[in-house]
């Protein structure tokens, strides 16, 4: 059998007859494992900014991004293409095109070349609208109303059970306590290098390396944090503080350049040596698409000077999804809490620390008082 012609980037599909067939079909090829997604806008709105939340819930995310966005413009578009390209998402169909204005035409159009996904467009009529040519035409597109080219080629191919929302390895309402955690909010604050730095690989001189996940806590970890947030830097920020062990401050120092995708390295800068000074820290594969995502979201936004993962001033953002995604450190005994039963208190591992510096002096004041 001859190898199936290329895609062409966009196809706009003819449903005639508003046929209930082609609905179906596309509905059921939605598979985003499988790097399909079928987008069924949402009826009564022609918002750009509603479009990419539809197209975020698509592909499995909570629809706002948390935040302050510079002139309030939240990015849900840039969030979209970057979690696009780090999943990765090869094909979008998209029903109900012919509603589409010409500028959310236009927005899945450069979507298309951002991404390099194949871009399906269903257009229950018989002709193409106005707009959606006016948006289809400055790319490589293809029209057809032949239905079984449209389910053979560009639908994909029907999942016969949909994928499930619940958590794939046990309850998501249950908390799962992560050492690696324990650091998060440390009160060390070491800066970004702002000359290039190619730090050696993390040799862990003091501190012990945070413990590798296991192969089903990971899978619990990944689901959780791509459920929790659309956000690619909060939930970049979480999976690397599960594998770094480092603070808020010091995920802060990452920038674009910092995280080599093929080496599977991410470097981090601590030049004050806080901790252990500049180090390339290896990335689990578990970790990666998170990483992939958030570089792709900040070159997007501001180039390659901003910063990778969650920044200082997003600390209770960052706590907020990790609470939403039911992660936390270790908590302290009942009777040792500062607050109600039931409040996460990330700070705990801070506040042992501080007691047990704070006992030295006076356990060496003792004998002098006799």
């Amino acid at each position: 059998m001859p190898p199936a012609p290329p895609l062409p980037s966009v196809t706009v599909v003819l449903d005639r007859h508003d046929d209930v067939m082609h609905t179906h079909t596309a509905l059921a090829a939605h598979h985003p494992p499988s790097g399909r997604i079928t987008l069924h806008p949402g009826p009564g709105t022609t918002s750009e900014t509603g479009l990419a939340h539809d197209l975020l819930v698509a592909l499995g995310k909570p629809p706002l991004l948390p935040g302050c966005f510079p002139g309030g413009h939240q990015p849900a578009w840039e969030a979209a293409a970057a979690w696009m390209t780090a999943l990765p998402v090869n094909r979008l169909t998209v029903l109900r095109a012919h509603r589409l204005t010409a500028r959310r035409a236009m927005r899945l159009v450069q979507l298309q070349a951002r991404t390099g996904i194949h871009l399906t467009l269903v257009c229950h009529r018989p002709h193409l609208p106005a707009a959606l040519h006016q948006a289809v035409r400055t790319a490589d597109y293809l029209i057809t109303a032949d239905f079984e080219a449209a389910r053979r080629h560009y639908y994909g191919t029907p999942i016969a059970e949909p994928p499930s929302a619940e958590e794939p390895t046990g309850p998501a309402s249950r908390w799962l306590t992560l050492p690696a955690l324990d650091r998060l909010v440390s009160y060390d604050s070491p800066r970004a290098c702002v000359a290039p730095c190619t730090p050696p690989p993390i040799a862990w001189r003091h501190r012990p390396p945070p413990v590798p996940l296991t192969a089903h806590t990971a899978q619990r970890v990944t689901h959780r944090l791509h459920t929790a947030t659309a956000h690619p830097r909060l939930a970049a920020a979480l999976a690397t503080a599960l594998f770094t062990g480092a603070s808020l401050q010091q995920l802060a120092t990452a920038r674009p350049r910092d995280y080599d995708d093929a080496a599977a390295t991410l470097a981090l800068h601590d030049r004050a040596r806080y901790t252990d000074g500049c180090a390339a820290y290896p990335v689990p594969p578990w970790a990666s698409i998170f990483l992939r995502a958030a570089t792709s979201f900040t070159r997007l936004l501001s180039g390659e000077d901003q910063e990778l993962l969650a920044a200082p001033g997003d600390r209770a953002h960052l706590l907020r999804v990790a609470e939403t995604a039911r992660l936390r450190p270790p908590q302290p005994p009942t009777g040792r809490r500062k607050g109600p039963v039931g409040r996460v208190e990330w700070d705990w591992r801070e506040r042992q620390e501080a007691e047990k510096y704070e006992a030295i002096p006076a356990r060496r004041a003792k004998p002098s008082q006799r």
